[in-house]
């Protein structure tokens, strides 16, 4: 099954390239210009993802990000339909802000309930609606761009990096093999400053 996702992501991805239709901006919070340029690779509908957004993230804003130190890319790496479609969701707006994404994570047990696809989407419409996020649901979902961006970054950290799980961070271009937990994270990052 994981391979033929990969074939399909690989023919999406391919066949995009040949239109030239505007690109869709990563998710990136930082100063572009930091020394420390963090990647990481996660799913809307992993849990550990959702927990590096609850108890590393703030952390880590708080001490690097804000300090101009770090550059945070979040990159999409969807394991199933439900987190391709919040991934849309968070990239919907195409303005590179990590608010939605942010929301969608901190949410994520109110949405990522039922057995569809279709009760994971209507629940993910209703966070949608119910933050007044001024969002076309249908519309974003149907984003072909949109869609493309994503699978595009999925196909990359598979070629690039060897990703196979979520969270993967990448730091400087390298993948960050120790335990996932701030204090590990603050050591790697301190050395580099």
């Amino acid at each position: 099954m994981k391979k033929f996702l990969l074939v399909i992501v690989f023919l999406i991805t391919n066949y995009s390239y040949l239109y030239s239709e505007p690109n869709v901006n990563p998710i990136i919070e930082g100063n572009v210009d930091a020394k420390i340029h963090l990647i990481i690779y996660e799913s809307l509908t992993c849990s550990h993802c959702a927990s590096f957004h609850e108890k590393v993230y703030p952390d880590l804003k708080k001490d690097f990000i804000e300090k101009g130190l770090v550059k945070i890319e979040f990159r999409n790496f969807p394991l199933d339909m439900a987190a391709l479609n919040a991934s849309k969701i968070a990239h919907c707006r195409n303005d590179g802000n990590s608010k939605i994404l942010h929301l969608l994570f901190k949410n994520q047990k109110n949405w990522l309930k039922g057995s569809t696809i279709e009760e994971l989407n209507s629940n993910l419409k209703k966070i949608v609606d119910s933050n007044n996020l001024g969002l076309n649901f249908e519309n974003c979902i149907k984003n072909k761009n949109v869609e493309d961006h994503i699978l595009e970054d999925r196909v990359e950290g598979v070629k690039k990096f060897k990703i196979e799980a979520t969270p993967t961070l990448i730091i400087n271009n390298k993948k960050f093999d120790k335990p996932l937990n701030y204090k590990n994270l603050k050591k790697t990052l301190k050395k580099l400053i």
